[in-house]
């Protein structure tokens, strides 16, 4: 139970200068992830934003349709009508 590496403290220092550098590099990795994924998601976000503009300009390009078949049909019912009343 006495160990004498356990108890010489130039050892104990050693051990403890490894764990340091074991987290370091630990934080390391776990900080160089989560940058990854900050980017991935910048680029997400990106991505998304410029998805909602061209669905927007869809939209507004797409409107007049359904009017100008309205527009349509009214007027294919109003010249039947007239067809079918000036003869």
């Amino acid at each position: 139970m006495n160990d004498p590496a356990h108890s010489d403290p130039a050892a104990v220092a050693l051990e403890l200068e490894r764990l340091r550098g074991t987290v370091e590099v630990g934080f390391a990795r776990v900080d160089g992830s989560l940058a990854l994924l900050v980017q991935r998601s910048d680029q997400s976000d990106r991505q998304l934003a410029e998805h909602e503009t061209r669905l927007d300009t869809l939209e507004r390009a797409r409107w007049p349709l359904p009017s100008i078949a309205a527009v349509t049909a009214v007027t294919g019912v109003v010249l039947s009508v007239w067809q079918l009343t000036g003869n």
